[in-house]
């Protein structure tokens, strides 16, 4: 399984995650450095295709129906 997680590296290279992860055993991972800390749009940008499986159903279409009618 591969699994993405935000970290944030300090300047003697320590590595602090930004959630909780829990592991059975040790597992190799991939560090990429980017130029800036990641600004709030950028995260949620990376989020829009996660959560548009539970934006995108009928049950959340029927939830919210009532805003849509109210705008029209």
């Amino acid at each position: 399984m591969i699994r993405t997680v935000e970290a944030m590296i300090d300047e003697k290279g320590v590595v602090h995650l930004l959630e909780e992860v829990e592991l059975t055993k040790p597992h190799r991972a991939l560090v990429t450095i980017l130029e800036e800390p990641m600004f709030t749009h950028e995260t949620a940008f990376l989020s829009e295709a996660a959560l548009a499986e539970d934006w995108n159903r009928p049950e959340e279409d029927q939830a919210w129906s009532h805003l849509q009618s109210a705008a029209s």
